[in-house]
């Protein structure tokens, strides 16, 4: 099994940038993937960023492209999404989640563990 703790999150002003965090604890393989999520009230969750432990490839939705960056740290087991130009719609609970897979994936049903979420909230 494979914990996850985000960590980061809070109330932050538009055009902000915050760094969220995700510590995972237990086993984990070098061949999973990591991804954030994100989810606001009333709407589905939506995927917002993917790395591999081992690949240098980094996947982004369009909405958050240029503006947020994925990143690792594997002898921590942490991975981070560094959020700039944050706006009002940017708000929502901020999941970290891994797959046991090799291939990225944007579907939240492909991931195995999740973390409890982290509030991100902009003002506007």
């Amino acid at each position: 099994q494979v914990q996850l703790v985000e960590s980061g999150g809070g109330l932050v002003q538009t055009g902000g940038s915050p760094r969220l965090s995700c510590a995972a604890s237990g086993r984990t393989l070098s061949s999973m993937h990591m991804a954030w999520f994100r989810q606001a009230p009333g709407q589905e969750r939506e995927f917002v960023a993917a790395i591999h432990w081992n690949d240098i490839n980094t996947y982004y939705a369009d909405s958050v492209k240029g503006r947020f960056t994925i990143s690792r740290d594997n002898a921590k087991n942490t991975v981070y999404l560094q959020m700039n130009s944050l706006k009002p719609e940017d708000t929502a609970v901020y999941y970290c989640a891994a797959a046991a897979i090799h291939y990225y994936t944007s579907t939240p049903r492909s991931y195995d563990y999740w973390g409890q979420g982290t509030q991100v909230t902009v003002s506007s």
